[in-house]
């Protein structure tokens, strides 16, 4: 074969016409599908960007929600064990709460009026007088947060330590006060006046913690009258005091110069004592604190 011979000359002509009939048309489908123009080349991205778009209003911050006694479950269940304890105690003790007024105001000498307590009795006196400590615990919160702002901030950050621990100091101070009415009743008097006034004094503080349960429910459910119900909580505590104040005058006043042994009373024992509570109640937050 020459060099300079084409390869296509040594195919034969039937074979190259052969091949041309029986090749098919390449005809590409959906042409129509394809939009005409420069929009060929655009992208996914800027057709997207046609589409209308929803504006997203501008928020404002999330308000800090500060806990209170009301959110606190530690609290709540403090409250509740304490008006369960004098549920279950009422039954078989209700005869202490029928006495109220007569351990209040009361100071006849008779024998059969000092009769020993039942054991029933006892324990609805002592669910009673742990009731007042946590009512005068939860006081002492708001009563902190209200009229100490330096000290507020940090009270809800542990609200049941704080309500917990000024529960506790409640409970030591009357228990304290106990312990030193019935010494000053041992050195100054005899048995039986004694327990008259120890018996006003138990009866003042367990009435005082039913008349606070209503008021730290509203403080509880309306903060708005915290001020004032701090302030009713106040007046009724103080009139408990006097009251046991005024029937332990008429048990050991008997002439001029025990006049002057009551003021001395008063100012040991009914107005340094108290001032010494508020004193350790700011000073346990500061503990508490750190």
């Amino acid at each position: 074969m020459p060099v300079n011979q084409p390869i296509n000359a040594t195919l034969p002509a039937d074979s190259t016409h052969a091949a041309d009939s029986t090749a098919a048309p390449f005809t590409p489908h959906y042409v129509q599908a394809f939009p005409s123009g420069s929009d060929t080349l655009s992208s996914p991205a800027d057709s997207l960007k046609s589409l209308p778009h929803m504006e997203i209003p501008a928020g404002s911050p999330a308000p800090i929600h500060s806990q209170s006694p009301l959110h606190d479950t530690g609290t709540m269940a403090l409250m509740l064990l304490g008006a369960f304890l004098i549920t279950i105690s009422y039954k078989s003790g209700y005869k202490y709460i029928d006495h109220f007024f007569h351990n209040m105001f009361s100071t006849r000498k008779r024998e059969n009026v000092f009769y020993d307590h039942t054991l029933s009795e006892t324990r609805m006196m002592s669910a009673l007088i742990f009731n007042t400590s946590i009512m005068l615990g939860i006081l002492l919160f708001y009563g902190i947060e209200q009229w100490v702002p330096a000290l507020a901030a940090p009270l809800h950050n542990h609200v049941f330590l704080h309500t917990a621990a000024f529960s506790v100091l409640a409970l030591v101070f009357y228990l304290l006060q106990l312990a030193l009415y019935k010494l000053l009743g041992y050195v100054f008097s005899d048995k039986v006046n004694t327990n008259l006034w120890l018996n006003g004094f138990k009866a003042t503080h367990s009435l005082l913690g039913l008349l606070l349960f209503p008021i730290v429910g509203i403080i509880l459910v309306a903060p708005s009258t915290v001020n004032f119900m701090l302030i009713l909580a106040v007046i009724l505590y103080f009139s408990a005091r006097i009251i046991f104040i005024c029937k332990g005058f008429r048990i050991f006043f008997n002439n001029l110069s025990s006049s002057i042994y009551f003021i001395l009373y008063l100012c040991s024992v009914e107005i340094v004592p108290p001032i010494l509570f508020c004193v350790g109640t700011i000073s346990l937050c500061n503990i508490l604190h750190y």
